[in-house]
């Protein structure tokens, strides 16, 4: 292995198999990628409706809990994560979501400019292959796949119709910047299986000779000297190594571990790095802070008839069909996943846009990846699109290979709160509306003893839990702005030759998924580093 490299990525997520790909496509940078995980050999990982079998699978998954939560009731929400090649979008529900227009319109009024929609777009295009065909809006010859869900599921349409019987309108593009409306989500698969940024990105780069990726290596610091990144230390096969970065050092572990490395590293609120014993190279107060997630607010339905993934998951014949489905036709459950009916729309009156998402799952189970309910079941999964309540991601020793401490703050805003009593109330709305009425044989959760709005409001608080989509924690912003951490460009303020490019530079969450917005930004991330190589001498203190 080489001593030093042009660019150390830390983190083979969706950002960070971006960045292998594009920073060494033109063959004159050497570039080093350092995944903590193992590689995504694991079947499970390719097939669609595998994230069931990663969802608790400490080898691919860190398994995260967060810090109890007094707004839900002390408890601690497991928190999973992507612990291999392709990072979490390796074990993600494969949802195809960009969020909406205004979205990126706000975080170019908060003073990252070139990061409008309009601004966006094009990168938005140029990542995907979009099996409906070119648009305004759509690429098709990108390498992530976009693939609309076929086969019609006799719930799913009719969850789409009682949504329309509450005049809300069918669409089969929710990635237009106007998100309004009910269809079928599209996914990130390709010819039944999952296509995650690894399969999308590093695999076509894996042969190239100035890329090099190096697995279940965990990185421990980011050496600064002068304020300038030099090096990372890293721990493989329980040894300690130093990699020397020639141009720049790119973290992309993550909302959760990035900002955890830049506090180990010395950069972060001052006090908070001298009580744990870690170097203060940089007071940046916004390191950590800004905390966003999703609350995930379940519902959960009996069924009348045996239409649900329960019934063939129960039965051994059921899940031997399934299976014979994928392997001679790539088709099937096993190809498309759970959650395949979208709907976005405003819960609250007052909402000029849609302020929640909802994923309909033709399954059931007291937690997402347990085991499914013994009775034919559905899940309509509802979350407020834009909370208010902010957390943060905090060390708790100089320790690297301890977890930080997370604290989402789940609704502490008093918006979030409404927001989450009228998406449940919309909920049983559209449960109660035909035709999916006659379908919805009981409501078996939160149940029929949750009616007052203090009732809604505790059964969110007992049973709420993460959608996945953890940012925020060094967001982009001015210098001027005390808790930004890093430029519009994604340059760590007051630090030389130390990008950020994950979901913790978003300023705000997006309105929806997070996992396509995440590889957008890499690839834009890519265009500003190769630029900037292409007008900038190697620094001459880390030339030799």
């Amino acid at each position: 292995m080489n001593q030093a490299v042009d660019y150390i990525i830390v983190g083979a997520g969706s950002a960070g198999c971006v960045l292998a790909n594009r920073l060494s496509e033109n063959g004159k940078h050497s570039v080093c990628l350092l995944e903590a995980g193992p590689p995504d050999s694991n079947l499970w990982i390719h097939i669609p409706i595998g994230y069931g079998r990663t969802m608790f699978d400490k080898h691919v998954n860190w398994g995260f809990y967060t810090d109890p939560e007094p707004n839900m009731l002390g408890r601690r929400i497991y928190w999973p994560r992507g612990k291999t090649l392709g990072g979490s979008s390796s074990i993600n529900g494969l949802i195809y979501i960009r969020g909406q227009r205004q979205d990126y319109d706000h975080w170019a009024e908060l003073g990252n400019p070139g990061w409008g929609w309009d601004d966006c777009l094009p990168y938005f295009r140029k990542l995907e292959h979009n099996d409906l065909g070119p648009g305004p809006t759509r690429g098709t010859d990108g390498p992530l796949y976009a693939s609309s869900i076929r086969a019609r599921h006799e719930l799913v349409e009719a969850f789409i119709q009682s949504a329309e019987a509450n005049g809300i309108p069918r669409t089969d593009d929710f990635n237009t910047g106007d998100q309004e409306g009910v269809g079928y989500y599209q996914l990130t698969t390709h010819g039944g299986w999952r296509c995650s940024s690894a399969v999308a990105y590093l695999k076509p780069a894996r042969g190239r000779s100035n890329l090099e990726v190096i697995t279940r290596a965990q990185a421990t610091r980011v050496v600064l000297q002068n304020r300038r990144a030099t090096a990372v230390e890293y721990r493989v096969g329980g040894q300690m190594r130093t990699l020397r970065a020639n141009r720049e050092v790119i973290l992309c572990a993550g909302a959760l571990l990035s900002p955890q490395l830049l506090q180990l590293s010395g950069l972060g609120p001052a006090d908070l790095l001298r009580r744990h014993g870690a170097p203060v190279v940089l007071d940046l107060p916004g390191v950590g802070e800004n905390l966003q997630d999703h609350l995930q607010l379940r519902l959960i339905y009996e069924v009348s008839k045996p239409i649900t993934n329960n019934d063939q998951l129960r039965s051994l014949w059921g899940r031997a069909r399934m299976g014979l489905q994928w392997l001679l036709f790539r088709s099937g459950p096993l190809a498309i996943g759970i959650n395949q009916g979208a709907l976005f729309c405003r819960a609250l009156p007052e909402s000029d846009r849609p302020d929640v998402q909802f994923h309909l799952g033709t399954l059931s189970a007291d937690l997402a990846g347990a085991r499914v309910h013994d009775f034919s079941g559905c899940t309509y999964s509802v979350c407020q699109l834009r909370p208010e309540s902010r957390g943060h991601v905090r060390i708790q020793s100089p320790d690297p290979l301890q977890p930080p401490s997370m604290r989402p703050n789940y609704l502490d805003a008093e918006l979030d709160r409404r927001t989450a009593i009228a998406a449940v109330r919309l909920a049983r709305r559209i449960a109660d509306t035909e035709p999916m009425k006659p379908l919805m044989k009981r409501e078996y959760r939160p149940g029929p003893d949750a009616r007052s709005d203090d009732e809604i409001l505790h059964f969110c608080r007992e049973h709420g839990a993460t959608i996945f989509h953890p940012t925020g924690t060094a967001r982009m912003g001015v210098r001027t702005d005390p808790m930004a951490v890093v430029d519009h460009h994604m340059k760590v303020h007051g630090v030389d030759g130390l990008r950020v490019v994950d979901g913790s530079v978003m300023p705000t969450l997006v309105s929806g998924n997070t996992n396509v917005p995440i590889i957008m930004m890499a690839e834009r991330a890519a265009e500003f580093i190769l630029t900037d190589a292409g007008r900038a001498p190697v620094p001459q203190e880390v030339a030799h």
